[in-house]
């Protein structure tokens, strides 16, 4: 059996949608958070995303750490579309339609302007995640986004990814969702999802402390 953890990168220092920029001084502090807390998981490698706040998450996590790591292609954020780099503001305002249509979680419908859906995050992750799997290691720790979180736990479920978003309303920063992976039955367990126990008792790291999701407005 495989154990993969899925960590959501830490705060990034722009709360525009997806813009890749380095983490803030929270982002920093939740990843040395995590960072101690994984130091006692047995973690064999630490893999991580091609963006910058999710390079630097893993950074800090391996200086306590000290696993091989290795930055990965296809398991990037999933691509907003016409969001990217714009405000919650401006989203709200040029985007009402596709945020309702979205809210009734009826279809997988891909972001507005060329972006992505759940399934093609699957597509180009899901591969990533079946070659580690298949590699040496037994315990893994690989650094990613929200959006690949929610479509690669939809498919390991083997659920339809119209209902990705009803997994937790807020991915807290730098949580863990494990998955386990049996090689027999080519299938995966969620063991669990979202676990943020590091950053209990310091509610300034939470999500609610610094930006509201667009499903809960």
């Amino acid at each position: 059996m495989k154990e993969i953890f899925l960590i959501r990168h830490g705060r990034q220092c722009s709360k525009l949608c997806n813009v890749d920029v380095a983490l803030d001084e929270a982002g920093r502090e939740q990843a040395e958070l995590l960072g101690k807390r994984l130091a006692g998981y047995g973690l064999e490698k630490l893999y991580c995303s091609e963006l910058i706040r999710a390079r630097e998450t893993a950074e800090i996590i391996n200086q306590h750490t000290a696993l091989p790591l290795e930055v990965l292609p296809d398991i990037q954020e999933i691509d907003f579309g016409g969001f990217t780099g714009k405000t919650d503001e401006e989203i709200k305002a040029v985007y009402g339609e596709f945020r309702r249509e979205r809210s009734m979680h009826r279809a997988d419908i891909p972001y507005p302007e060329g972006g992505e859906c759940g399934a093609d995050v699957v597509r180009r992750a899901m591969p990533q995640i079946k070659k580690i799997c298949q590699a040496g290691e037994t315990r893994v720790g690989i650094v990613t986004h929200g959006g690949v979180i929610r479509s690669l736990c939809a498919a390991a479920l083997m659920t339809e990814q119209r209902h990705k978003l009803k997994f937790g309303i807020d991915i807290e920063n730098t949580s863990l969702t494990e998955l386990l992976y049996d090689e027999e039955r080519d299938f995966f367990f969620l063991e669990r999802f979202n676990d943020f126990a590091h950053l209990e008792g310091k509610p300034y790291l939470l999500r609610s402390g610094w930006k509201t999701s667009l499903e809960r407005r």
